[in-house]
C-alpha cells in the first residue's frame, strides 16, 4: 500500500503553518502521519515553522546531492522538503507538507496518489495575520495581499479548505480532509 503525499498550498497569511501544526498534534499518535520538517535558507529565530535552517551554500550542496524530493525559491528564500518521504509514501505513510505551488505540475509528475489542499482566507484575514506575525513590511503585506487575491491552483486531486474561522476550527478542517483521502 502506497502512502498519500498531502501538498498544502496557500499564498502567504492563509494559516497553512498553524494548520499544519495543529494537525499534527492531533494525528502525532497515528504513525502513518509523518509532517516531515523543510530545509529553509532563512534563520531558525524568523519566526514560523520548525525547519532546518541551512546556509545558501549548504541548501546547493543538499540539492546537488539529491538530498531534497522537491525544491523551490521564494521570496528570496530556498525550501526543500526531504527525500525521505519517497521511502516513506512506499512504506505507506501519508506525508503532509507545505510547499509552492509552483512545484505542483512536478510532484503530480512524480508521486501518486496526491492530494492537493489550497487553503484560502478573505483577504481582512490575511493582512491580520501577515501583521501579527510580523515577518513582513507594510508594502510587502500589500504585495502578498494582492498575490492572494489572484492566486489560484487547479489541475486534478485539488480540495479547497476556506480557513476564515478560528485555528480549532481550521484545523478540525484539515485533519477531516487527511483522514478522509
Amino acid at each position: 500500500m502506497t502512502g498519500t503525499l498531502f501538498l498544502i498550498v496557500g499564498p502567504s497569511g492563509v494559516g497553512k503553518d498553524s494548520l499544519i501544526e495543529g494537525a499534527k498534534a492531533q494525528l502525532s499518535a497515528v504513525p502513518t502521519y509523518y509532517f516531515p520538517q523543510r530545509f529553509i535558507t532563512r534563520p531558525q529565530d524568523a519566526g514560523g515553522e520548525d525547519h532546518f535552517a541551512v546556509e545558501p551554500s549548504v541548501f546547493e550542496d543538499k540539492r546537488q546531492r539529491g538530498d531534497f524530493a522537491l525544491f523551490w525559491n521564494a521570496h528570496g528564500l530556498s525550501y526543500g522538503v526531504p527525500a525521505d518521504i519517497s521511502a516513506r509514501l512506499k512504506r505507506g505513510q501519508h506525508v503532509v507538507v507545505n510547499v509552492s505551488r509552483a512545484i505542483l505540475d512536478e510532484a503530480r509528475q512524480r508521486f501518486s496518489p496526491l492530494v492537493v489542499v489550497s487553503i484560502t482566507a478573505p483577504s481582512k484575514v490575511i493582512e491580520q495575520r501577515l501583521t501579527a506575525r510580523g515577518r513582513e513590511t507594510a508594502p510587502e503585506i500589500a504585495d502578498r495581499i494582492a498575490r492572494a487575491a489572484a492566486y489560484d491552483v487547479t489541475g486534478p486531486g485539488v480540495i479547497f479548505l476556506n480557513n476564515d474561522a478560528s485555528l480549532d476550527a481550521g484545523v478540525s478542517k484539515l485533519v477531516e480532509i487527511l483522514e478522509a483521502s
